[in-house]
């Protein structure tokens, strides 16, 4: 049991007990109860403080107030046994990440599309600049994967975990990097991150790390949607070209030296939805990264995919 912060929970509340809920190497998220809602607490462990100190920086610089981003309520620094706790408090969603979310359900067309649409339309809040005084810089988010999206009660998704992103802003063409030493997931990463030719001093190539791990949750979405009564089983990406938990050189073997990229089943082909998802995962994985789609291009498709698909029930 963890002892709440009083900073958090307010004087005179009664403590709750919390729910653990998960933990990887990031630390530990807990569900609590706060002003009588359910929340999500992540606490940090000690190596990952950057990640909690971007995140609160970012989360308490800019108003990110949008959908498909995961909602930010507090974030409090305790000590507690002598050691000190990170905690951020976020909207609690109980269907949990979309990569456990994926592995327990199997969706159909428009719940698929939906949900690939709604993750594009945090990316697009999160790669524009906003101007005027309730705007917002641009952002690249630089870990984005199943794991760090969050599926709402409604089957929408929204982006977690801002613990890596770069912001830009135009008006003094500022890059600000944060000083994370950690990278992205392996898994994840873009050929130009595996063989270290990106350029990083250039806003546009964070934002199209992002689209080429859009590419590969779409493709994870698309295993799991229905077509004709058939689907395929859970699998992370690369999953039958590289080991469990990938090394670097593992992954840039396979991206950069081979060029290859996730297998895609007969049978999308033989589904118009699918098959137009294919040709947009296909367009996020190109190995040139100008090449890559914008997140605003990608959200317009799959809005236009959309209503092909409405229309078509129609029919």
């Amino acid at each position: 049991l963890i002892t709440t912060p009083p900073s958090l929970w307010g004087r005179g509340v009664p403590r709750r007990p919390l729910l653990l809920l998960g933990k990887g190497r990031y630390g530990e998220v807990w569900r609590g109860q706060w002003q009588g809602e359910n929340v999500a607490v992540k606490i940090f462990s000690s190596r990952d403080e950057k990640s909690w100190f971007r995140e609160t920086e970012i989360y308490n610089t800019v108003l990110l107030r949008h959908d498909n981003i995961l909602g930010f309520m507090a974030s409090d620094m305790t000590s507690r046994n002598s050691s000190t706790q990170l905690w951020l408090i976020t909207h609690y969603h109980e269907n949990g990440s979309l990569y456990d979310y994926l592995q327990r359900v199997a969706v159909e067309t428009s719940e698929g599309l939906a949900m690939a649409a709604s993750v594009a339309n945090g990316l697009v809040h999160l790669h524009t600049e906003i101007f005027g005084t309730e705007g917002k810089p641009a952002i690249a988010h630089r870990d984005l994967k199943s794991k760090n999206i969050l599926v709402t009660k409604d089957l929408r998704c929204c982006i977690a975990d801002l613990g890596l992103a770069v912001t830009h802003s135009q008006a003094d063409n500022l890059l600000d990097v944060g000083n994370n030493p950690k990278v992205g997931t392996k898994r994840y990463m873009a050929p130009e991150v595996l063989d270290e030719s990106i350029q990083t001093d250039c806003f546009d190539a964070y934002k199209r790390v992002d689209i080429w791990a859009f590419g590969l949750v779409l493709w994870e979405i698309a295993r799991r949607t229905y077509s004709n009564g058939i689907v395929e089983e859970y699998k992370p990406p690369f999953y039958d070209q590289v080991p469990n938990d990938p090394s670097f050189e593992d992954m840039r073997k396979v991206v950069c030296v081979e060029q290859q990229r996730p297998f895609i089943p007969n049978r999308w082909f033989s589904d118009p939805t699918l098959s137009a998802l294919v040709k947009l995962m296909k367009e996020c994985w190109y190995q040139n990264p100008s090449a890559r789609l914008t997140a605003l291009r990608i959200k317009k498709t799959l809005d236009k995919i959309y209503s092909s698909l409405e229309k078509g029930k129609e029919s």
